[in-house]
């Protein structure tokens, strides 16, 4: 498994950092008037300069995603309930997130924007979860209908 937790860092830390290039595109599309944004303007000024501010961002999406990938294996746990894996997934991703977003400046250094970001995370994360239930839900019907079928004959 600790193989399988470090190659999926490794791969998620291209994944990251090409999902914060994207996120900043999309932000920068819908409120930046025509400009591309590369930085949230108080961690540009907090690291004295947009080249510094990127570089740090690069290096939080990187590890963000090299995070995210790592602890995907929880899903595969197979003895452990899907509320188990889900509760301690949702934890281990809410301590790499959290800090991140604080130290690149993605939320208001407040409790207001703690608590606003925390929610938004809390419903991306709660979409996405049912989303991929119901996808598994699928495949898992698809397997039980070949498997009727086969030994149906």
């Amino acid at each position: 498994m600790k193989k399988q937790i470090i190659n999926r860092a490794l791969f998620g830390i291209p994944s990251g950092i090409a999902i914060g290039y994207l996120v900043t595109i999309i932000i920068s599309a819908i409120f930046a008037k025509g400009h591309y944004s590369p930085a949230p303007p108080e961690l540009i000024e907090r690291m004295g300069n947009e080249i510094n501010a990127v570089i740090l961002q690069t290096i939080l999406c990187a590890v963000m995603g090299a995070g995210f990938a790592a602890s995907s294996v929880i899903w595969e746990i197979e003895n452990w309930s899907i509320a188990k894996q889900s509760g301690i997934y949702f934890v281990i991703i809410s301590l790499i997130t959290l800090p991140i977003a604080y130290f690149a400046n993605w939320m208001e250094h407040s409790l207001t924007g703690f608590i606003s970001y925390f929610g938004i995370f809390i419903a991306i994360y709660l979409i996405v979860w049912f989303i991929q239930y119901l996808v598994w839900k699928r495949k898992v019907k698809a397997i039980n209908e070949k498997v009727k079928g086969k030994s149906g004959n």
